[in-house]
């Protein structure tokens, strides 16, 4: 009678399997992280470059006297909601309204859950230096509120 051979895989083989796929897995995990961090980045990118759209689209609307005009206005939105539930066109013959923004976007960057899309960016007044960004009577830029820092070594704040 004919033994029958078991085939399968030794100790050996095993443990140098094991250590092969932990050895990769360490190079994925780093390349991962960057990769998700890339993406928020470019999504940070995107929605401050939409608000900031808007807000230069809201100071041109207002220049050329679609929105009404005071004195104690600096021609910029008064907040970034109002970017989103728009301001009545002076110049249309129905009165209907301009808006700016469909929605304001969360900051990527934001850690905290507990703010509002609104509350999860620093906001520069017409008012405030560059250097020193502050918020007042309007919305002039944005910013992250994320002192971190992107790939490119600059805080998320000043870009």
């Amino acid at each position: 009678m004919m033994l029958k051979k078991h085939r399968g895989f030794t100790l050996i083989e095993l443990v140098v399997t094991v250590t092969i796929v932990s050895i990769l897995a360490l190079g994925i995990v780093p390349l991962a992280k960057v990769t998700i961090q890339r993406e928020k980045e470019k999504e940070l990118r995107a929605d401050l470059r939409n608000i900031r759209e808007a807000i230069d689209a809201w100071k041109r609307a207002y220049d050329e006297g679609r929105i009404r005009k005071s004195l104690k206005q600096s021609g910029y939105p008064p907040s970034l909601h109002a970017l989103v539930e728009g301001v009545q066109d002076e110049k249309d013959d129905k009165k209907r309204k301009i808006r700016f923004l469909r929605n304001i976007p969360v900051d990527p960057m934001s850690k905290n859950e507990s703010l509002t899309a609104e509350e999860s960016w620093g906001l520069r007044s017409y008012d405030s230096e560059a250097e020193d960004p502050r918020p007042g009577d309007d919305v002039y830029d944005v910013h992250s509120l994320s002192t971190h820092k992107g790939l490119n070594g600059r805080p998320y704040n000043t870009w």
